[in-house]
């Protein structure tokens, strides 16, 4: 019994801490505590969110307590994950305005009443100076720094604000007002989430087991998904949109976001595998997964229509009706149509924009661009297409 929950809880996982600690937990209690926090730093959740929503999920199904916790207090610190530069933190405003469509977001996947919501204002805002200064006794500068990218910024002369210095303590503490058994967080998040245990063993607290999830990359296969490299498959993208969006991932990066976001089995999907190997057409398998990620969020119906869609216009060289708009600045009187299709995402590099020229595979409305030198006029609206399922209304300033 136990063994078949760690399959599991352990399936496209990246670190478990640890194995032994989550199995005698599982043996004390039927029902653990499990908890990943969410700054609503932004209103629109993407499918790279999911990854770790779809775990919690798992848990879900599993029989556990899910506590689905909205970080509008360490949103207005602003997280210094993976940051370089100092981030501004979030208004009051903002963050209660995104909080409010995480909520409504993050119940396409899990059951809104089996879900615990919780905010972590409830218990830091009330929070005196005085224990937010023994909050902060609690760890040193040095360890800070071992962090990774306070350490690169500190080597590299770059400012660290001291209230950056604070977001893991907060998130750490968050565990023991949680009583958390379980925190799920990405591999960026990982000395956070240490950071939690730590503060569970000195409030005298069983430490929290850690669990990470793989950061999944973006529909071009190299990023990190994000809105503002727009390699993203947003949830609330419209369903033929969305079916376009999974449509165009490269074969091989197809496994990796069936393992993260579908809900189909690990033997079925093992099966899929060796039918490809076998010789059948992986394209088959990618309808099968499109349809299911755009019925999750919006319909069966939905994922019927989308593919319909996808076949009549996509399969016979049409121009979809739903795209991108993207503004793009020229210096000039206009811009290259190779940077234009490395600015707006459509290419990931100069080198493969102009590739993609030479193959004719660029159509600016329709007409195959040929000569890289091609130029886009300021003030101009176009439909910029790269490949066979790639396209951009641009319009450059």
């Amino acid at each position: 019994m136990f063994d078949e929950q760690l399959k599991i809880i352990k399936r496209g996982i990246e670190e478990l801490i640890s194995e032994e600690a989550l199995l005698d937990k599982l043996k004390k209690k039927d029902k653990l505590r499990i908890k990943a926090g969410f700054d609503p730093t932004a209103p629109d959740l993407h499918l790279g969110h999911t990854v770790l929503i779809n775990k919690l999920k798992h848990f879900q199904d599993l029989g556990h307590h899910i506590v689905f916790l909205i970080g509008d207090f360490t949103g207005m610190i602003g997280d210094p994950t993976g940051k370089n530069t100092t981030r501004p933190p979030l208004t009051r405003d903002e963050v209660v305005a995104n909080a409010e469509t995480y909520q409504k977001q993050v119940f396409k996947i899990l059951d809104p009443k089996l879900t615990e919501v919780a905010f972590n204002s409830t218990w830091m805002g009330a929070f005196t100076s005085a224990e937010m200064i023994r909050l902060a006794s609690s760890y040193t500068v040095a360890r800070m720094l071992e962090r990774d990218d306070f350490g690169k910024r500190y080597k590299s002369g770059q400012p660290i604000a001291i209230h950056e210095f604070l977001y893991p303590l907060v998130q750490g503490y968050d565990s023991v007002a949680l009583r958390a058994d379980v925190e799920l967080g990405g591999t960026d998040q990982k000395f956070n989430l240490l950071v939690g245990r730590e503060l569970q063993r000195d409030a005298g607290q069983d430490p929290q087991c850690i669990l990470t999830m793989p950061l999944l990359e973006g529909l071009d296969g190299v990023n990190k998904m994000s809105k503002s490299l727009n390699n993203y498959v947003g949830i609330e993208d419209a369903p033929a949109e969305m079916f376009g969006k999974l449509m165009s991932i490269s074969d091989d990066l197809m496994w990796r976001y069936i393992e993260l976001l579908s809900f189909e089995s690990l033997q079925h999907i093992e099966t899929w595998k060796t039918e490809v190997s076998g010789g059948r057409n992986p394209r088959d398998i990618k309808v099968m997964f499109a349809k299911e990620i755009v019925a999750r969020f919006h319909t069966a119906i939905a994922a019927e229509t989308a593919l319909a869609d996808f076949e009549s216009r996509f399969r016979h060289g049409g121009v979809p009706d739903q795209m991108p708009e993207i503004s793009l600045s020229a210096e000039g009187p206009g811009l290259s149509v190779v940077q234009a299709l490395k600015l707006s995402g459509l290419s990931t590099s100069t080198s493969e924009a102009m590739r993609g020229i030479k193959q004719g595979g660029v159509r600016i409305d329709g007409e195959k661009i040929l000569d890289k030198e091609t130029t886009i006029a300021k003030g101009k609206s176009v439909v910029l297409q790269f490949g066979k399922r790639k396209f951009a209304k641009i319009e450059i300033n």
